[in-house]
């Protein structure tokens, strides 16, 4: 792992190093790169601009690891509304949560309930929940969280991180499931014992995944969802879909708000389907040191729009 990476990554998980830049100008100036704005209104405008490009969206709300199941209630009751404003506005956009925002740190069977209620709505609206998948302590969980989501409910979706040493048989034990699954690379700082610390293994990590899920695709399982910025990869996963027999639409590619828009539209005038996470609210401190992290050239970019 990079310095500059190690470096991010442990300042995304510092309180005080949260507290004070989240009160600094600057720092919100910084931001506005890669989050719209704060609330769900600014996260549906920008994905209303988005889709007059052909490009679809996925909506997050940032903060996890809440201290009380009466906020992870909140929470869900927040997303019962973001699927009605998405209906309302008739938008290709879909929201992703994080288990710990529903209340996994402090009961299974209560964050369950809340994805439950979650995945019925995504059911009636047509819609799909994605959840999220955090760092290496919370895979068996989610995993289970997913198991039992699926037993009742089919639009349900989850990310998997290609760094993962254990991901390789934690995919093969999903696909008879037919699962919708968004391959990540995965953004944590991990330890080399649990991870690929460097960057060339984890690319081919995510290939030979990627290889898998298309493969799956091609004898009709879900079509898979490419989480990636990375065209080289992009590139050889779409040259090998065409091999396999998945057809344009047969896959999607998943990219962040504010990076990599050019690709974004080139991929869409090629026949792809598109969409981009884009990101909200207060508690975005950790998660843009994340952001940080997964490319540190993108800090050049962030201290030239500061200097204007």
């Amino acid at each position: 792992m990079s310095l500059a990476r190690t470096v991010l990554l442990s300042a995304s998980r510092s309180r005080w190093l949260a507290d004070q830049m989240m009160r600094r100008a600057f720092a919100r100036r910084a931001v506005k790169r890669f989050m719209p704005g704060e609330d769900v209104t600014d996260a549906l405008g920008a994905a209303q601009t988005l889709a007059a490009g052909g490009i679809g969206a996925v909506v997050t709300q940032l903060g996890e690891n809440l201290t009380s199941l009466t906020e992870a209630e909140a929470v869900r009751d927040h997303y019962l509304g973001v699927f009605d404003l998405i209906r309302e506005r008739r938008l290709a956009s879909q929201p992703s949560v994080k288990p710990t925002q529903l209340g996994l740190d402090l009961s299974f069977e209560a964050c369950l309930s809340n994805l439950e209620t979650l995945a019925a709505k995504a059911d009636a609206d047509g819609s799909l929940l994605s959840i999220d998948m955090e760092d290496s302590s919370y895979v068996d969980r989610t995993l289970d969280l997913f198991r039992k989501l699926r037993e009742k409910h089919e639009r349900v979706g989850l990310a998997l991180q290609a760094y993962l040493y254990r991901t390789p048989k934690d995919l093969d034990a999903l696909l008879p499931l037919k699962p919708i699954i968004r391959l990540v690379k995965g953004a944590y700082a991990e330890p080399p014992a649990v991870a690929f610390p460097k960057k060339a293994d984890v690319d081919e990590a995510y290939f030979a995944l990627g290889e898998k899920l298309l493969g799956a695709a091609a004898k009709g399982g879900a079509p898979p969802i490419f989480g990636t910025h990375d065209m080289r990869l992009v590139a050889r996963l779409a040259a090998k879909a065409a091999q396999l027999g998945v057809k344009d639409g047969g896959f999607e590619i998943h990219m962040l708000y504010g990076i990599g828009s050019s690709d974004q539209r080139a991929l869409v005038r090629a026949g792809h389907t598109v969409r981009v996470l884009i990101s909200y609210g207060s508690a975005w401190f950790p998660w843009y040191m994340r952001r940080l992290a997964e490319r540190p050239a993108n800090v050049w970019f962030v201290v030239k729009s500061l200097l204007g």
